[in-house]
């Protein structure tokens, strides 16, 4: 096998594991804005007041480590030379505050 060939494969396996990175930083974000989703809606059905607050802390909880997760995955994205965001911003959104 030649040189030019060895650093071919190589330069494909690079490219590679970066989508495969790229990917799993997106899949952790999917599964960090469902969950912040599932605890919006049982905070909606949450009548109770002590119910309502354990609920609101868990919720803030999913939507720092929802934005924690978005962070990562604009970070992979830069690093691969992807510089715009607007795709993230319409395909997952930030989680809102609630109160």
């Amino acid at each position: 096998m030649s040189r030019a060939e060895t650093h071919r494969r190589i330069e494909q396996e690079i490219t590679r594991e970066k989508a495969s990175a790229l990917g799993r930083a997106g899949e952790r974000l999917e599964a960090a804005l469902d969950e912040a989703r599932t605890l919006a809606r049982a905070l909606d059905e949450a009548p109770a007041p002590g119910r309502r607050a354990r609920l609101l802390a868990e919720y803030e909880a999913a939507r720092q480590k929802a934005l924690a997760a978005r962070l990562a995955l604009l970070i992979q994205r830069e690093a691969v030379g992807l510089r715009q965001h607007r795709i993230v911003d319409q395909q997952y959104p930030e989680p809102p505050r609630r109160s």
